[in-house]
């Protein structure tokens, strides 16, 4: 039996695409983040996984585990407020975080605004236009 060797631009070639459709299907998924260890909420952890959609929008989804019921802080709060720092390095709001019974919580939405940090803080109204001074989660900043 003859085995066929190819020559080396169709060799080239092949590689190339290959690469090519190595590189495109790692950019498409999604970059996944850890929220760093809390000060305030010390048992609490989570992470952060963004992806872009069909429009170039940020699909933004967030998955918290064993965070406190809001009122046992030091000084008790009424909500959790998810805020994302873009890339215009405005603060932007994304939403109240609603905890389970089992102090889990999951949270997802989309942004037209590119992402480069999201915190959680602990606020006394849910509406809040900028981030108090309780930060209970944050992740580094992923984007620069």
């Amino acid at each position: 039996m003859k085995s066929k060797i190819l020559n080396s631009p169709v060799r080239n070639i092949l590689m190339g695409i290959l690469v090519t459709i190595m590189v495109v299907s790692f950019t498409s998924c999604a970059k996944k983040i850890v929220f760093l260890k809390s000060i305030v909420v010390p048992a609490a952890e989570g992470y952060v996984k963004v992806k872009t959609d069909n429009n170039n929008n940020y699909v933004i989804q967030i998955h918290l585990s064993n965070l406190a019921e809001i009122e046992r802080l030091q000084p008790p709060k009424k909500t959790y407020v998810i805020w994302m720092l873009t890339d215009q390095q405005t603060n932007e709001n994304l939403g109240r975080v609603s905890t389970s019974s089992n102090l889990n919580a999951t949270f997802e939405t989309v942004s037209s605004f590119k992402p480069t940090k999201i915190f959680i803080s602990a606020e006394e109204n849910e509406e809040a236009q900028y981030p108090g001074n309780t930060i209970v989660l944050t992740t580094d900043r992923f984007w620069d």
